[in-house]
C-alpha cells in the first residue's frame, strides 16, 4: 500500500538499490508526524535504514488528513452539493430545492473519513514495516544525534525535523478575551454560526469562508490588503471575488483592525476601511491569518540551529540546518506549505541524510489550488513574474464562456491564462480560474518542467466537450482570435 504522502521524485530504483546496501545499519530520528515525517520514513525503509518516529501535538498524519486538507475539501464539497440543489436555473425545466438538516452529521461525516484515511494512508502503511517505529511523545533535540523523548534518549545517525506549522494569531488588542476559531476548531464545531467574521483573505481564509457560507451563515471576509489572494494579479482576484459576492459572502479589503471585543454573546471587529471607522459584528470570530512553525520548545537554540525572524527553520537547498546531520523538511521550513511538497522535502531529506548525497530542491513547475469555486489554480510564473525575470513574455486569455464544455455546463464562470516566451515558444506559467480548474494543471506543468512549446500544446489532441479543451483554445489563441474558430478547432 502507498502512503498518501508518497513521492516519487527520488533517484532512480538502481542508484536507490545500491545506496540500500551503504545505509542499512543506519538510524534516522524523525520528529514530527505528518506528511514530510512519513515520506521520510518510507524512504529511509526503502533504502534499508532504520527510521523512528517521534510525535507529538496532532494525532499522526499531521496537518493534511487531521485538521487541514482533508476536512476542509470535504467539508467543500458538502457545501457545494448544497449550494447547487439551492441554485436552480442553470437549465431550464429543472426545479430542485435543498436545505441543511444536521449541521452535526456533516461534521460526523467529517469525522468517519479523517479516521478512516489516517488508519489506511498512515497507521496502517507502517504498521507492518519492521524498521519503522511510532513513539507518542515530545522530541527534543540533545544533539545532531540525538533526541530526547519521555525522559529517554534516543541515538540516531541524522535528525530529521518536520513538525509543522499551526495558525497564527495576530496581536491584536482584546483578542486575548475573545472566543475565536481557526481552521482546526471550526472544523469540529457541531452547530453552524449564525454569523461569521473571518480575518484574513487567502486560500484558508477563503476556502473556509465559502463552506460556512454555503452551509447557511452569513459570512464577512475581513482582509488587510487591498484584495483577496493578494500575490495574484488583479484580474484574477476581482473576477474572483465578484464570483463570491454574488453568492452572498461579504468581502471587505484594506481594513486596519484595531481592536476585538465582546458583543453580547457574540463578537466585534472595530476597524479602520478607508479612513472611516467600522465595526463589524458576528456571533463567531475565525482567524486566518497565516501560520507558525512549530519550532519552539525542540532545543533548537542549544544545539545552535538557527530559525529566521518568523520562527521558520532555516535550510539550505540540500535541506541541511546550520548544523550538520539536522535537517528540516514540510511546513516547519516555510514556504511553500502543501502536503505534497512536505512529503517530497521529506522523502529528499532522508535520502540526503542517509546516502550523504547532496540533491537539491527543484521547485520549477510547481502546481497549487485554492479550493474555493471556482477554483484557483496555478503553476509556473504570471505575466508580471514573467516580465521582472526577463522574458520576452505575452498572455493568452480564454474565457470559459469560449469553452464548449462550460458552456454545455451552463457554468461560465472565469478563465484559462497562459503565459508564454515570444521568442522560445515555451510555457512559462498558467492562471486558471474555473470550476474544477485545478484538475486542468498538470498539462501546464508537465510542459514547463519538459520545455514543451506552447505550439506543441496547440496540436495536441484535445477531446472535445473536456475542460482540457480550454488549454487548447489558450494555446491556439496567442495567433488566432478564438471567437472566430469552429468547434474542434487546429
Amino acid at each position: 500500500m502507498s502512503d498518501c504522502c508518497s513521492t516519487d521524485q527520488t533517484s532512480p530504483a538502481s542508484v536507490t538499490e545500491a545506496r540500500a546496501t551503504q545505509t542499512a545499519d543506519k538510524h534516522l530520528l524523525i520528529v514530527g508526524g505528518g506528511g514530510a515525517a512519513f515520506s521520510a520514513a518510507l524512504k529511509a525503509s526503502g533504502l534499508g535504514a532504520r527510521a523512528t518516529i517521534i510525535n507529538d501535538g496532532l494525532p499522526m498524519g499531521g496537518t493534511c488528513v487531521n485538521v487541514g486538507c482533508v476536512p476542509s475539501k470535504t467539508l467543500l464539497r458538502a457545501a457545494e452539493a448544497l449550494n447547487r440543489v439551492q441554485s436552480p436555473g442553470r437549465f431550464a425545466g429543472i426545479e430542485t430545492t435543498g436545505q441543511l438538516a444536521d449541521f452535526a452529521a456533516v461534521i460526523r461525516q467529517k469525522h468517519e473519513l479523517v479516521e478512516a484515511l489516517r488508519q489506511a494512508k498512515y497507521a496502517d502503511v507502517i504498521g507492518d514495516d519492521p524498521k519503522i517505529k511510532f513513539i507518542p511523545g515530545r522530541g527534543r533535540l540533545i544533539d545532531a544525534r540525538t533526541v530526547e523523548v519521555h525522559g529517554g534518549r534516543l541515538s540516531g545517525d541524522a535528525v530529521l525535523l518536520c513538525t509543522g506549522a499551526r495558525p497564527s494569531v495576530p496581536a491584536i488588542s482584546g483578542l486575548a478575551d475573545v472566543p475565536f476559531l481557526t481552521n482546526e476548531s471550526a472544523f469540529e464545531l457541531n452547530e453552524l454560526p449564525e454569523s461569521l467574521l473571518v480575518l484574513g483573505g487567502r486560500y484558508v481564509a477563503l476556502e473556509c469562508a465559502q463552506i460556512f457560507s454555503r452551509l447557511g451563515s452569513r459570512v464577512t471576509v475581513v482582509q488587510r490588503s487591498t484584495r483577496i489572494l493578494p500575490t495574484e494579479s488583479p484580474g484574477l482576484t476581482e473576477e474572483l471575488a465578484a464570483h463570491l459576492k454574488a453568492e452572498g459572502l461579504g468581502i471587505v479589503t484594506g481594513v486596519a483592525v484595531q481592536r476585538v471585543f465582546k458583543d453580547g454573546p457574540g463578537v466585534a471587529v472595530e476597524a479602520v476601511v478607508n479612513g472611516q471607522r467600522e465595526v463589524f459584528r458576528a456571533s463567531h470570530l475565525l482567524l486566518a491569518t497565516g501560520r507558525t512553525p512549530n519550532s519552539d520548545g525542540l532545543g533548537l537554540e542549544e544545539v545552535g540551529v538557527k530559525v529566521d525572524a518568523d520562527g521558520f527553520i532555516r535550510t539550505d537547498d540540500h535541506l541541511g540546518t546550520t548544523v550538520p546531520g539536522v535537517y528540516a523538511a514540510g511546513d516547519v521550513i516555510g514556504e511553500p506549505m502543501f502536503v505534497y511538497t512536505a512529503a517530497y522535502e521529506g522523502a529528499l531529506a532522508a535520502e540526503n541524510a542517509l546516502t550523504g548525497a547532496a540533491r537539491s530542491r527543484d521547485y520549477t513547475a510547481l502546481p497549487w489550488v485554492v479550493f474555493v469555486d471556482p477554483q484557483v489554480a496555478g503553476v509556473g510564473l504570471d505575466l508580471v513574474q514573467a516580465e521582472a525575470a526577463g522574458h520576452d513574455a505575452e498572455a493568452s486569455t480564454v474565457p470559459l464562456s469560449q469553452v464548449p464544455r462550460a458552456l454545455a455546463a451552463r457554468d461560465t464562470r472565469g478563465f484559462i491564462q497562459l503565459i508564454r516566451d515570444r521568442k522560445t515558444d515555451r510555457l512559462l506559467g498558467a492562471r486558471i480560474l474555473a470550476p474544477e480548474g485545478g484538475e486542468l494543471l498538470m498539462e501546464a506543468a508537465l510542459a514547463i518542467r519538459h520545455g514543451i512549446a506552447v505550439r506543441e500544446l496547440a496540436s495536441a489532441f484535445h477531446p472535445y466537450l473536456t475542460l482540457s479543451e480550454g488549454i487548447k483554445l489558450a494555446s491556439l489563441s496567442f495567433g488566432k482570435d478564438v471567437k472566430k474558430l469552429s468547434c474542434c478547432a487546429a
